[in-house]
């Protein structure tokens, strides 16, 4: 059999997540509204999803890239 080549994941770094205006943090990122304000949800082509609790908010169409 073939070996299985792996997928390169894009690294994403904390720094990128959040933005200082004016000695004021201000975070890009969406929330988990069931996990709280501390936990980013991941963000898909089609999808927002949680790691952590594993919850999913689809996208429409015109929001989709």
């Amino acid at each position: 059999m073939a070996k299985k080549t792996k997928k390169k994941h894009k690294k994403i770094k904390k720094g990128e997540k959040y933005t200082v205006k004016d000695s004021e943090l201000k975070r890009k990122g969406k929330f988990c509204p069931k996990c709280g304000s501390g936990v980013f949800m991941a963000e898909h082509k089609d999808r927002h999803s949680c790691g952590t609790c594993s919850y999913t908010e689809w996208k429409q169409k015109g929001e989709q890239k």
